[in-house]
């Protein structure tokens, strides 16, 4: 059995990357407030009614994802094509779990532990393990300790006013 060191230190970067491109929408939203807030679904409805992902997923916070990401992945020495499609990745990961909570009737910005952290996380880790060098192990690992960060992080953001709220 390997050591449990040998199945974190391959983590530290992917981790790095999914705090980029989950961290850079808030402080987007942060320092720019609600210009350039375009939703990403257009104001549009599901067939039930209700918000296809509500208006917290905007434009602005792709390209913010976007470029943070690509920017640090390459700083970090990862390929600007890989570091994008990881962020695109946690999005769409994010995104559809915006998707599936408003057809659970969960509003914007409610809580859904597990739901609002595993989808982001566990999308880009599992495509692109290759790529990152990740096995199975580290995938589940990863997308484990990216909840548990985004769970211990997110009260502390929001006391320093850099979320709107602390979950």
């Amino acid at each position: 059995m390997e050591p449990l060191w040998s199945t974190l230190v391959p983590l530290g970067l992917p981790l790095l990357l999914l705090l980029l491109a989950n961290g850079a929408p808030p402080l987007a939203r942060y320092w720019l407030g609600s210009r350039f807030a375009l939703p990403l679904d257009g104001g549009s409805c599901f067939i039930d009614g209700r918000p296809l992902l509500g208006a917290a997923k905007s434009w602005r916070g792709v390209l913010a994802a976007a470029l943070a990401t690509t920017v640090g992945g390459t700083l970090l020495g990862i390929a600007w094509w890989l570091a994008l499609l990881f962020a695109l990745l946690s999005l769409l990961g994010d995104a559809l779990a915006s998707f599936l909570k408003r057809r659970l009737a969960i509003p914007v910005h409610g809580h859904c532990l597990g739901l609002d952290q595993i989808p982001e996380a566990l999308l880009p880790l599992w495509l692109l393990a290759t790529p990152l060098g990740l096995d199975g192990v580290q995938v589940v690992v990863g997308t484990l300790l990216f909840m548990l960060l985004e769970i211990t992080l997110s009260p502390l953001l929001y006391r320093w006013h850099l979320r709107s709220r602390p979950y």
